[in-house]
């Protein structure tokens, strides 16, 4: 037997979504020339990519695509990124993934950033759970879900219909 799924975004819901984080992110960085956009490998990445799509078409700043690749079940082993250190020093950097829910993930994603100086270091997430172990927030997020611990959050960002849904 399969568990039930629960749609809590839908492609359209999901391109708003988007659409707006983007928003946010060139109202934060609009006195920037450049800014990082750091998509934590799989679906993060795909969010970053369509982040930067959505960025390209509302404003003139020059947005850098960045793959993080983070061991999800052993996140203290090595971290790497797509681009090189000196390619984000001193530079304003959005930390994506598609959803938050430890916090694990994340917070090991900000701690390799924090090698080097940043000019500013944001994160954004499409779905904010409230189970957080660790003390990390995202500064820009789609949706918060107040969800059971049992309860799985997966998002699908390919195909030709993104969805988010609860299991």
């Amino acid at each position: 037997m399969t568990a039930s799924k629960q749609v809590i975004l839908n492609h359209q819901e999901i391109n708003h979504k988007i659409r707006r984080i983007a928003y946010q992110i060139y109202e934060s960085n609009v006195d920037e020339a450049e800014v990082v956009l750091a998509g934590i490998d799989s679906n993060g990445y795909i969010l970053a990519k369509k982040l930067k799509a959505n960025l390209d078409k509302i404003s003139d700043l020059q947005s850098v695509l960045c793959k993080v690749v983070i061991d999800k079940k052993h996140p203290l082993s090595q971290i790497t990124t797509s681009i090189d250190a000196s390619d984000y020093t001193d530079k304003s950097v959005v930390l994506i993934d598609d959803v938050l829910n430890s916090g694990s993930t994340l917070i090991y994603g900000v701690k390799h950033f924090l090698n080097v100086p940043l000019k500013q270091f944001k994160t954004a997430v499409l779905v904010n759970r409230n189970h957080k172990k660790f003390p990390v927030k995202a500064d820009y997020k789609g949706i918060s879900l107040s969800t059971s611990l049992h309860e799985h959050v997966e998002v699908i960002l390919t195909g030709k219909a993104y969805e988010a849904f609860l299991k």
